[in-house]
């Protein structure tokens, strides 16, 4: 039945698929045969170093053999029950998410399909439980591909679909150093002064568009694809204080930055604060199996205990996927993959800071945990990007055809290069892989300007 030669699997995928994010013509996809640990071959036995988690999303590496076992055994004995039924794995997989969230207090749990549904669903509740209808989030967020999601996402993403979108968003600003719309002339500000400009922003969006009217405010905890601008001390706090003034829902969008990336359970836990919802997927069953939560508060599910909650989806609560996410966790955990990935997060940022003192065409280095990024610019002075906003350049895709090349598989946005490993690499696999981009960055040093 799934017998296809090796040579035949890219003509044959070309000739039936169609592609997301890609001009159908301009496809030529890495036709991969298998992956176990931080590696992954091809058709051709080449190996690749995944620096990406693929999507961001195999937190716990390839290839894991307790995560298979479970999705086997519950294949074997239940794979599916109808969304209104309940079964051992649903009840087993609600608790291990709740324990995990932070002080365990989201202790109701929602799942959905992946994180684009998660928000939908957060979307819904927000709205159901505060009977207001707006939605603040930022410009640089991604919140995912369905049109809620969409809607609220921030970046260009969502401007290609416009305006065949969810109504009641506005946007507001990242708090982003490097390239600070409020910091031009003032860039050496305290970090306090910093996080209280952003929240102060914050709050005059709030009020423009009427505080009475927001049900909730939706934010990556850490800025994704789009920069991983981590917030300063005082921001996340600030945030939390203005919904609590206001009477708003805090929302953290934890699809990419949880389960164990910042090495914390959450990223939302580096700045002690507590949302009203998380939401969750990719790490969350590290990517063995689709699947996405929304973690919240037990108020807001009790808003709907004498009314229903009017909406669902046919695999909520999929019994192989939540099998997935239960072993995922306790993998975790037998581990200690969050804090593992706390420790080498410290070997990320000396190597990407040692990146950083050696190639000019670097402008900036950030991580936090094993969630890395390096800007490239054209002139450390004037902040210029190698790449324009929603665009590339030839050097941009000169670096990444070199890693690749090399056999090191990254993503490159605009003009960055994110560092997303498995969190269960080594610091010599890590030492791998920037051995490559080292050689890869003297492509971009030769446009530096300053």
């Amino acid at each position: 039945m799934f017998d296809l030669p090796d040579n035949e699997i890219l003509p044959l995928s070309k000739e039936h698929v169609f592609w997301t994010w890609s001009a159908q013509a301009k496809v030529n996809p890495i036709a991969v045969k298998r992956a176990k640990g931080v590696y992954f071959w091809d058709v051709d036995d080449k190996r690749y170093l995944d620096f990406n988690s693929m999507t961001m999303c195999v937190n716990m590496g390839h290839g894991d053999a307790r995560i298979i076992k479970a999705m086997q055994e519950q294949a074997a004995e239940l794979p599916y029950a109808a969304p209104g039924m309940t079964t051992r794995i649903r009840a087993l997989a609600s608790r291990a998410v709740a324990s995990v969230t932070p002080h365990k207090a989201l202790s109701k749990v929602l799942f959905t399909l992946g994180g684009a549904d998660a928000n939908e669903n957060a979307i819904k509740l927000a709205r159901g439980f505060t009977k207001r209808h707006k939605i603040l989030a930022r410009y640089r967020s991604y919140h995912g591909a369905t049109a809620g999601a969409m809607a609220v996402t921030g970046d260009p993403r969502r401007v290609a679909w416009e305006p065949n979108l969810m109504t009641g968003v506005a946007h507001f600003l990242d708090p982003y150093r490097y390239r600070s719309t409020f910091h031009r002339t003032n860039p050496n500000i305290s970090e306090a002064e910093f996080a209280q400009d952003y929240v102060n922003h914050l709050e005059e969006i709030i009020l423009y568009e009427g505080p009475e009217s927001i049900a909730a405010i939706l934010m990556e905890s850490v800025t994704g694809t789009n920069g991983i601008i981590i917030p300063p001390d005082g921001y996340m706090q600030g945030v939390r204080t203005l919904c609590d003034k206001y009477g708003i829902l805090m929302i953290a969008d934890e699809v990419m930055s949880g389960f164990g990336r910042t090495g914390r359970w959450f990223a939302i836990e580096h700045w002690n604060v507590l949302p009203d919802m998380i939401t969750m997927a990719k790490g969350l069953t590290s990517a063995y199996a689709p699947l996405g939560a929304v973690a919240m508060k037990p108020e807001i599910a009790a808003a709907f205990d004498d009314h229903a909650f009017e909406s669902g989806l046919t695999y909520t609560s999929h019994p192989i996927s939540l099998a997935a996410a239960v072993a995922n966790i306790q993998a975790m955990r037998e581990d200690q993959v969050v804090e593992r990935a706390a420790g080498m997060g410290a070997v990320l940022r000396r190597m990407l800071s040692d990146l950083g003192e050696a190639h000019p065409s670097v402008g900036e280095a950030r991580s936090i945990g094993l969630f890395g990024i390096l800007e490239l610019v054209k002139d450390r002075k004037t902040k210029e990007p190698l790449a324009p906003w929603n665009g590339t350049s030839p050097e941009m895709i000169a670096l990444r055809k070199y890693c690749l090349d090399h056999g090191l598989f990254l993503y490159t946005h605009w003009h960055t290069v994110l560092i997303i490993p498995p969190l269960i690499i080594t610091e010599r696999e890590l030492k791998e892989g920037f051995e490559v981009l080292d050689e890869a960055l003297k492509i971009t040093d030769r446009t530096f300007d300053g």
